[in-house]
């Protein structure tokens, strides 16, 4: 069966194309999924309006892809792991973990497209390509440090504020 394309589908071709699939192919599913229509006159002459209509939501999309792509280049994320001696980290930072850190931050993305070769095992700073579209890759700044330098110092305080108030009021219990 003859089909005309109206999605760019990686195994057949792009926008447009004409193209012979079996017909049980184009009628349970290019057909239904709106990938496809059945080659005929009339459609022919339509092909053209499919590009154009094609080409105008990759624009919307690619412009959309850059915008995101500024925004993830201009934070960076900090992983806090733990460490042992010689400053070695016990396991790793891996692309599940930068997307969680990217959702804390409102950003959406899906964990294939975080292009980590292989998960982050030492201290230090990572420049992770974060894949947004077809073309559009963004560059995180990922900063490994250890755990206990930044939660030290914020314990100690906030440990030593609420025993005062527990024994002010320990001492007005004990007054009454």
């Amino acid at each position: 069966m003859k089909i005309i394309l109206k999605d760019d589908i990686e195994t057949l071709g792009e926008v447009g194309e004409v193209v012979s699939v079996k017909d049980g192919y184009a009628r349970n599913y290019l057909i239904p999924r709106n990938l496809a229509v059945p080659a005929s006159k009339g459609n022919l002459r339509t092909i053209d309006e499919i590009r154009k209509q094609k080409e105008f939501r990759d624009n919307k999309k690619k412009r959309e892809a850059e915008r995101v792509k500024d925004a993830i280049e201009k934070i960076s994320c900090t992983a806090e792991v733990l460490v042992g001696e010689e400053d070695r980290v016990f396991g790793s930072v891996t692309s599940y973990n930068i997307v969680s850190m990217l959702e804390e931050k409102g950003f959406k993305v899906d964990r294939r497209n975080v292009d980590l070769e292989e998960p982050l095992k030492a201290l230090g700073v990572y420049t992770v390509p974060v894949k947004i579209e077809k073309d559009v890759v963004a560059n995180l700044k990922v900063w490994v440090v250890k755990k206990g330098e930044k939660d030290s110092g914020l314990s100690d305080t906030s440990v030593e504020e609420p025993s005062e108030e527990i024994s002010e009021q320990n001492e007005t219990d004990d007054d009454q």
